[in-house]
């Protein structure tokens, strides 16, 4: 069964390893020594991601994430009780460190006991925090699996994301005219003014159930006295209803048609990208109802709920990987205040266990 003191001390060591998304590779290849000596073969694509597997048939991919937000740079995780904490100068790492210790202690766990169970697949990935990249330059050649489980959400284990939202970036790039602010600002287009109305035209916040809007970014001008000629606005919207998210593109376009007719003599450029595709799954589908009877037959009832955010079983799901993605025991991601309850992530490691021996 799981060990606990080994379990920390795993997530630990991962954590003491600095790897902010595009530094992964200290950590990756640390993990590719954990991994060939629990004897899986572990190959690693042009991007850089981890990919162990083993003979067998219907593998079982098991993913988690390399990569931490900052501030994650020389962290020194503390355990307290039954808690894992940083010393609050940084993130503790458990997004997604916890994820893959998770993994490693049940596969660690099962050798031990030389239980028989389903062969896997790990696949971790690089730079999930910026938009999944990692995941969307995996070499899915490598890849034998139908099915994931992607240990990377929020809280207990029990908690089972079954949807996700399409994500689309919104940016927009505005040219005004630059003028003396004092002397002579009727000369002037202000892009900052233009992108103010612009703001406030569109939607904010959580627009329905499945859909939300946000402007994160405003940038422009040069300097105090001059009416600034450049702006750049950064946002973006989600939604799990596909005729939703659709809706909200027209807004966004007639929007920037309105702006246009106003200020006919400034620049105005959108651009509309989709940054990962949405997905969702039934209770009864299968995989659904197999982490559902696991969790069951460990004394625990699992919690079915769609997410607002992306993981990388949003990629899988669009490559053919029928994906759920399970809690990890981490509260308080991507804040100096996160945590890891041992408790939590001792179940994550059972479940894991139980998964593969069900």
């Amino acid at each position: 069964m799981a060990n606990r003191e080994r379990l920390v001390k795993t997530f630990c060591d991962l954590a003491r390893i600095d790897s902010p998304t595009g530094e992964e590779e200290q950590v990756a290849r640390e993990l590719q020594r954990r991994l060939e000596a629990l004897g899986l073969s572990v190959a690693r694509d042009k991007h850089g991601n981890v990919i162990a597997s083993e003979p067998g048939e219907a593998p079982l991919m098991l993913s988690a994430h390399m990569d931490t937000v900052e501030p994650g740079r020389g962290i020194n995780p503390l355990v307290d009780g039954d808690r894992i904490a940083s010393d609050g100068s940084t993130i503790v790492g458990g997004d997604c460190k916890a994820g893959i210790t998770a993994i490693l202690e049940a596969l660690t766990s099962l050798k031990e006991r030389g239980a028989r169970r389903r062969p896997v697949q790990v696949v971790l990935t690089r730079q999930e925090e910026t938009g999944l990249v990692g995941s969307q330059n995996l070499d899915f050649s490598l890849v034998r699996a139908k099915e994931a489980v992607v240990f990377d959400g929020e809280g207990a284990v029990t908690k089972v994301t079954t949807g996700s939202p399409t994500y689309v970036y919104v940016d927009f790039t505005i040219t005004g005219r630059a003028a003396h602010a004092g002397v002579e600002p009727e000369k002037g287009i202000s892009a900052i003014r233009i992108a103010a109305e612009l703001v406030a035209s569109l939607p904010q916040g959580r627009l329905d159930p499945e859909t939300t809007f946000n402007i994160g970014t405003i940038t422009g001008g040069s300097v105090r006295n001059a009416v600034p000629e450049h702006a750049e606005v950064t946002g973006e919207f989600r939604s799990r209803n596909p005729q939703t998210s659709e809706r909200v593109r027209r807004q966004v376009l007639d929007a920037v048609s309105a702006i246009r007719q106003r200020y006919p003599e400034a620049r105005i450029q959108e651009v509309l990208r989709p940054g990962f595709q949405g997905y969702n799954l039934r209770p009864d589908d299968p995989l659904v109802a197999r982490v559902v009877s696991v969790m069951k037959g460990m004394g625990k009832e699992a919690t079915l709920a769609p997410s607002g955010g992306g993981t990388d079983a949003n990629v899988f799901a669009l490559h053919g990987v029928r994906s759920v993605v399970v809690g990890v025991a981490t509260t308080g991601m991507h804040t100096v205040r996160e945590s890891v309850s041992i408790p939590d992530l001792m179940d994550a490691a059972r479940f894991c266990e139980a998964l593969l021996t069900a």
